[in-house]
């Protein structure tokens, strides 16, 4: 019926939407808020699993304090910069690449400075020096020949030399 009580002949298909939504609607609305919630829940599941594997990755780098540099050397008893984050990363089942450029270059997850979260590499000095930060604005790293793995504060020179930094394991 019309507001002016004529009779007005509509095709079922289009009743639903001259009517209103179709008793489906509710079902469809749901099964789309179930999906958001799914997709949801798996990215916060993939940002928590990543989560772990970083601590897992800073817990096995500072085990290594101590342990000497020597250029080239990928572990377990003596590290190079980038050698002992791959060690510690691979450590805590992600494979991430074995040079400074090629880790940056190839670790799609880029971090601002003020975003670092524990385990992410920060790169220094144009990419040619690599650290892990552990969180309350220290790295881990195997600073130059006669040095040993250490953690040490990210400021003065250090903080000024930063290049950037990657969040492997995403």
């Amino acid at each position: 019926m019309t507001a002016g009580g004529l009779g007005l002949h509509v095709p079922a298909a289009q009743a639903e939407t001259v009517n209103g939504p179709s008793e489906s609607a509710p079902a469809e609305a749901e099964t789309t808020v179930k999906t958001v919630e799914a997709a949801t829940s798996k990215k916060q599941t993939k940002a928590a699993r990543q989560k772990m594997k970083a601590l897992k990755a800073v817990a096995v780098a500072k085990k290594q304090i101590g342990d000497p540099y020597r250029y080239g050397a990928t572990g377990p008893h003596a590290f190079d910069c980038s050698g002992l984050v791959q060690f510690a990363w691979k450590k805590a089942g992600v494979k991430i690449p074995r040079v400074t450029y090629s880790q940056f270059a190839r670790i799609k997850k880029k971090v601002s400075y003020k975003n670092l979260q524990p385990g992410d590499l920060m790169f220094f000095r144009g990419l040619g020096h690599v650290g892990m930060y552990v969180g309350k604005g220290k790295m881990i790293h195997s600073p130059s020949t006669g040095k040993t793995v250490r953690v040490e504060k990210v400021s003065g020179w250090r903080k000024a030399s930063f290049a950037g930094a990657v969040r492997p394991g995403l």
